[in-house]
């Protein structure tokens, strides 16, 4: 497709309107940048909305702006989830209100319903094809995130599993007994609603999240987790079982068939659950980047492709090293990395982004974390 030299270039486009998206454009507007766009496929928070009814943020919120110390959920400065949500661990439904008042209020333009099919570099800029249109950006933000996109796959019989991504509410769930296999945050979530339904929960993992000795969140159960381990019914009626790898998943007569190595066998006669975390969005780009040895995408120091100039990466997927950005009071912190190299390119000062050291939004130097960071 070549560009009609009539059309309009903005000076960036974001894809995806959740908490990075939103937050980045912000951000943004903050650095001076006025000729931004929003693009997201359903609503602005929609990844959030769709979780299930049960959930809740395992970060705890609390409004600290009036001692200099952002809520650790926030996305911007000078704006709390607990303030104005009036809750400490948010629902998915919470937040994504949190996020549609913030978008509201720094009049972020966001394109709703509008899907992606493809980001193309053209000349010295891109061209992103939309259902209805294409646009075109000098720079392009993509921050499409996770939650949209669950992992599948990992063993044979995956597919006759249901992820946690998919269940409307842990309430609806038919059956007394069930499998759960993936022992991180969603799968324990999980474990933990459905023991409160009255429900005998076996839980495998191919390591033991719930022994860890680590307390980076990325790696290790958070706190809010360990402590529900510990209540009554989860006692009562979860057992856990780790460095438990599945071998297959099959069907049998009036139900399934969870083969773990080693030999063991367990039966259930409702589809397992699947917690097996997610692929991420970011493989929608990947060949605008280069490739890190574990699959994610290799970024320069400001979060920009070290291949395609101009195209950028917000949100949970961010890796530098071993520096595991997936957590929002993390990756939040390079959202003026990325908005101070785009506005330098077009020429505006960005002097106001300074302001975001003072709320520890600002992380441009990683030499300060060590092997190990738990920052």
């Amino acid at each position: 497709m070549i560009r009609n030299s009539s059309e309009h270039v903005h000076d960036v486009v974001v894809v995806g309107a959740g908490a990075a998206g939103v937050g980045v454009a912000v951000t943004l507007g903050h650095a001076g940048v006025e000729d931004l766009v929003v693009i997201e496929r359903h609503t602005v928070g929609s990844s959030f909305a769709a979780w299930p009814a049960e959930t809740r943020f395992i970060t705890p919120s609390y409004a600290t702006n009036s001692i200099g110390m952002l809520d650790i959920n926030s996305i911007a400065m000078g704006t709390s989830p607990a303030y104005s949500l009036e809750v400490e661990h948010p629902t998915g439904e919470d937040y994504a209100k949190y996020l549609r008042a913030v978008a509201h209020f720094f009049e972020v333009p966001v394109r709703t319903n509008t899907n992606v099919l493809q980001v193309a570099q053209e000349g010295d800029g891109f061209r992103i094809d939309t259902d209805d249109e294409a646009l075109y950006a000098k720079h392009v933000i993509w921050a499409a995130g996770e939650f949209q996109y669950p992992r599948l796959s990992g063993f044979p019989g995956s597919d006759l599993c249901r992820h946690t991504a998919t269940i409307p509410s842990y309430d609806d769930l038919d059956g007394d007994e069930i499998i759960i296999i993936g022992g991180y945050e969603s799968g324990i979530d999980a474990a933990y609603h459905l023991a409160y339904c009255d429900k005998r929960v076996r839980v495998f993992d191919i390591d033991c999240p719930w022994e860890s000795e680590s307390s980076d969140p990325s790696i290790a159960l958070s706190p809010f987790t360990l402590e529900r381990i510990h209540e009554r019914p989860f006692v009562e009626r979860v057992e856990l079982h780790g460095n438990s790898a599945i071998e297959c998943v099959t069907c049998t007569d009036g139900g399934y068939e969870v083969a773990v190595e080693g030999g063991q066998r367990f039966r259930t006669p409702v589809p397992p659950l699947l917690a097996s975390g997610f692929e991420g969005s970011h493989r929608l780009v990947a060949e605008l980047f280069e490739q890190r040895d574990d699959g994610y995408l290799l970024l320069s120091e400001d979060d920009e492709s070290t291949m395609t100039p101009g195209i950028f990466l917000c949100g949970p997927a961010v890796r530098h090293n071993n520096h595991v950005f997936c957590f929002i009071f993390k990756y939040r912190q390079r959202f003026a990395v990325v908005a101070k190299a785009i506005a330098t390119s077009l020429g505006l000062p960005a002097d106001a982004l300074e302001e975001y050291r003072k709320w520890g939004m600002y992380l441009d130097d990683l030499s300060c974390c060590g092997e190990g960071c738990v920052c």
